[in-house]
Parts: structure tokens; C-alpha cells; sequence
């Protein structure tokens, strides 16, 4: 019989709670990849994520997405082109810069963006319903942290934005 084995001593409790949140916000991921779909057929949780940064910053270059989202050029320019056939985005020339175009949401790109922000404002709060207050304001403020660090971009208190 072999005997037991013990507790590896060296793995402190902060090794185990990295592994857990690792862990758990793959399973986010996942999930968030999973469910995008059924939010609205033709928008990928990627092409979601570009409309929303677009809309955002009222616009900008394929290039300024790719820097924005550490991407591949190509790999924004074939997002950008199934958005532009979806209808989804257009383009116009930089007014300060003719050389170059700057994307931007169509009329039915701000209204198809509307629909799946607000179907994903209900999931969120259906989910997060039986939290108290405080526990919802510390979570945003651990994830904006946690977002921030990621980027080396300040900490903002955005909790208000839903």
C-alpha cells in the first residue's frame, strides 16, 4: 500500500488562489465565447468587443484596434472585413489625415451593438443578482484593477458603467 501523500508544503495559499482564479476565469472565457453567439447570430464575442471599442472611441484605424488589442494585423483586418459585408462598420478618410481610414459603426452596427449590450446586461444582472452591493462594487474594482494592471493603463472607477 502506498502511503499517503502529503501536502506540498511550498505551494503557499496565494499559489492557490492564483491557480483558482486562472482556473475560473478560463471557465469565464469559455463561457462568454459560448454564449456570445446566442446573443445575436452574426456577433462573435470578438466582433462584439470591436464594435464596442469603436463605438467608444467614435471611431479609429484597424491599426489603432490592433495595437488596442495586442492582434495580429491580419488577424483585425479579416474582423474588419466580416464586419464591413455584415454592414456592421464603415469606413471614411481621417479629416486630419487623408491617407488614412478611420473604421466607424453604421446605423445598424449602433443598433445590432445596442441589442446584445443590453441582452448582456440582463445575463450579467441575473447572475449577479443575490450579491450584496458591496460585494458587486468590490468585484469591479478587483477586475478593473486586475484589467489595468494588464495594460499598465491607470485605474478608473468605471463600476458606474454597466
Amino acid at each position: 500500500m502506498k502511503p499517503a501523500e502529503e501536502p506540498d508544503e511550498s505551494v503557499t495559499a496565494a499559489d492557490a488562489a492564483v491557480e483558482t482564479i486562472q482556473r475560473e476565469m478560463t471557465a469565464f472565457a469559455r463561457r462568454a465565447r459560448a454564449t456570445a453567439g446566442r446573443m445575436h447570430p452574426e456577433l462573435s464575442l470578438v466582433s462584439y468587443t470591436l464594435l464596442g471599442h469603436l463605438e467608444e472611441r467614435g471611431g479609429c484605424s484597424a491599426t489603432d484596434l490592433a495595437a488596442h488589442y495586442a492582434l495580429d494585423k491580419s488577424t483585425v483586418s479579416r474582423q474588419v472585413a466580416a464586419l464591413e459585408r455584415s454592414g456592421l462598420i464603415g469606413r471614411r478618410l481621417d479629416p486630419e489625415d487623408h491617407r488614412v481610414q478611420v473604421l466607424h459603426l453604421t446605423d445598424r452596427g449602433t443598433d445590432i451593438l445596442a441589442q446584445v449590450t443590453a441582452s448582456r446586461r440582463v445575463a450579467f444582472r441575473e447572475r449577479l443578482a443575490g450579491w450584496p452591493e458591496e460585494d458587486l462594487a468590490r468585484f469591479a474594482s478587483y477586475l478593473l484593477r486586475y484589467n489595468a494592471a494588464a495594460t499598465d493603463e491607470p485605474v478608473s472607477d468605471s463600476s458606474t458603467h454597466a
